[in-house]
């Protein structure tokens, strides 16, 4: 997957500057696509002169003007051939705490203290990310079942 689909699919939810696109990154599509500030400006600059998106300039008082993006009927296209393209490659998984896990038995009481300190921590994050993908589940299905929800909602991903 390039970053341009995962830029376009953020933009499904509508007009977005480069600085909201990069803040919405990290709340939403950051879970599966990582991707720097400056990453998702320069590709935002490529998909405008390809014609996947359109920018229009915002005037604004004591900042910089800003850009707004949008896609353009060439960039849903793109972004509907992604759908349906070859299968999504495997996920490849590479996780520094995974190979200190690997080799903790022959550390010293010092290093299986620090990797049982990360463990903890990985397990209090995703504790927390578990708890945000419950809470947009309940809010999303407002009391409904998800089969009502998959049936009845104009779209089926997260705003």
């Amino acid at each position: 997957m390039a970053l341009r689909n995962a830029v376009m699919a953020a933009l499904l939810e509508g007009e977005a500057s480069g600085y909201d696109l990069a803040k919405g990154f990290e709340a939403s599509v950051a879970n599966f696509w990582m991707a720097t500030p400056q990453q998702i400006y320069r590709e935002l600059d490529r998909m405008e002169s390809e014609g996947l998106v359109s920018a229009r300039v915002v005037q604004q008082d004591r900042r910089p003007n800003k850009r707004l993006f949008s896609l353009t009927e060439a960039g849903l296209d793109v972004l509907r051939d992604h759908v349906t393209d070859a299968p999504a490659k495997p996920l490849a998984i590479r996780d520094e705490l995974m190979v200190k896990l690997q080799c903790v038995d022959i550390a010293d009481a010092r290093g299986i203290e620090e990797v049982r300190a990360a463990v903890e921590e990985r397990m209090a994050r995703s504790a927390a990310k578990l708890a945000r993908y419950q809470r947009l589940q309940e809010r999303l299905l407002a009391g409904r079942t998800e089969d009502t929800y998959l049936a009845t909602a104009k779209r089926v991903a997260p705003t």
